[in-house]
């Protein structure tokens, strides 16, 4: 087997368990943040100063984990397309003249 082929496939497998991990993730993420947002809107205590922050908080963490993944998604393409088993235009296998 080639080892582009075995790195490409690892990498896949890589990709695939990154995925499902940052999916479960961001499911509790959610749902802390739900029970987050419930605890504020009954907690007549917590002034609207505080109330803001936490929101902007909330907010900039989904911000960052969305940016997070993108930069991961485009990453890992990249490193499946240089492992691919495609050859780089421009470049032949041959090496004779």
């Amino acid at each position: 087997m080639d080892q582009k082929q075995i790195i490409r496939q690892m990498l896949e497998f890589n990709k695939a368990a990154f995925d499902s991990h940052f999916k479960a993730m961001l499911f509790f993420q959610n749902q802390n943040e739900q029970y987050l947002l419930r605890f504020l809107d009954k907690s007549t205590w917590v002034p609207e100063k505080g109330k803001k922050a936490v929101n902007e908080g909330l907010a900039a963490c989904k911000t960052n984990c969305e940016n997070f993944k993108a930069c991961t998604d485009e990453n890992y393409r990249k490193a499946l397309d240089y492992f691919s088993n495609r050859q780089p235009q421009g470049k032949s296998k041959d090496k004779t003249g």
